[in-house]
């Protein structure tokens, strides 16, 4: 994973009032739970007592108690009680619990993945998926890493093959570009517009992104990191997801179909067959997706790739500037 960037691991309503939820992100086991206003914390599922699983334990109020001994944990991970040592005794600055920074907006949750900061950058996300809109949602799980989900949906040279009968149909398979370009709205981000200019091939040498005149149109993809994906369908329909890292095997994929019907009856007609398309073509890329090794993407992984491949490479190359910015901080101030 990216180290320094906020991801969306969550989506709100999967950490409800009064009980606590465990899960694994990131390689780490972790429990989520909301305080009396409301506010969720991520904790590290682990008593720093005797590493009893915290996520098993009850909230008392706006603190943890560990289901083992007893011991309470408030949302900045102090321990606040120690039933053994009585009511009145100092609780023990030296037991506390690794809490994470966390955000929620856009109905996700978001973890911050990496050192303190004193400001934190925004939160990925996409301007043109208004609060005017709203969504059907699903989730599915991959058994790979999340750089090999979020390349799938930055390749544009499958859809013939593996949406022949889907967003692929019409055989283009000749690849102009495509277009990427990379660009930063804000202090650390880092957001990828593509345009698609596939077509029928006719015996023509495609363009290459040079010779490309500048788009008079919206990007068709996004992708904004460490883990946001937008399809810009038109103004009124969108599909997005985030690709929430599990492990370095397993992604969780929340898919969201993004429109305009707010009438109840019609958005929830909506909602359910837009969810129904999006796992319909999701579960067209699982199959193929699934197969690719290594399970890791990166550069320089033995894959002979070509022009078409353009999206790839550029996210690759951003992916690998990031980790290696992030060691190079990390070694700059142990030195």
């Amino acid at each position: 994973m990216i180290p320094n960037l906020w991801y969306a691991i969550l989506e709100s309503d999967e950490v409800k009032k009064g009980k606590p939820i465990g899960v694994t992100r990131m390689g780490e086991k972790l429990v989520a739970w909301r305080d009396t206003r409301g506010a969720v914390t991520l904790m590290s599922d682990k008593c720093p007592h005797r590493g009893v699983q915290l996520s098993v334990g009850v909230l008392k109020g706006d603190c943890i108690q560990c289901p083992f001994h007893g011991f309470e944990f408030d949302t900045s991970g102090a321990c606040t009680f120690v039933p053994a040592n009585g009511r009145n005794a100092e609780p023990p600055k030296a037991i506390k619990a690794h809490t994470y920074p966390t955000r929620e907006a856009h109905g996700f949750i978001y973890l911050w993945w990496g050192e303190p900061c004193e400001s934190y950058p925004e939160l990925p996300f996409f301007e043109s998926i208004g609060e005017d809109m709203v969504y059907g949602s699903l989730r599915d799980h991959w058994a790979t890493h999340y750089s090999r989900a979020i390349e799938n949906q930055l390749d544009v040279v499958h859809l013939p093959f593996v949406h022949y009968n889907s967003i692929g149909r019409g055989n283009k398979t000749v690849v102009n570009g495509p277009l990427c370009r990379a660009e930063a709205r804000y202090p650390g981000d880092n957001l990828l517009d593509i345009w698609v200019f596939n077509e029928t091939d006719r015996g023509q040498t495609p363009l290459k992104a040079s010779q490309m005149p500048e788009p008079n149109r919206r990007p068709s993809l996004q992708f904004r990191f460490p883990n946001v994906w937008h399809n810009w369908i038109s103004d009124d329909v969108h599909v997005m997801i985030a690709f929430a890292p599990i492990d370095d095997e397993n992604t969780l994929m929340y898919l969201r179909f993004y429109h305009k019907m707010r009438t109840p009856v019609i958005r929830n007609i909506v909602n359910f067959f837009g969810s129904l398309s999006n796992l319909y073509i999701e579960r067209q890329d699982k199959v193929v997706v699934l197969t690719q090794q290594p399970k890791r993407s990166d550069l320089n992984i033995g894959e002979k790739l070509i022009q078409g491949d353009g999206p790839i490479i550029t996210y690759r190359k951003i992916r690998r500037g990031l980790i290696e910015q992030a060691e190079s901080s990390l070694t700059g101030r142990g030195s």
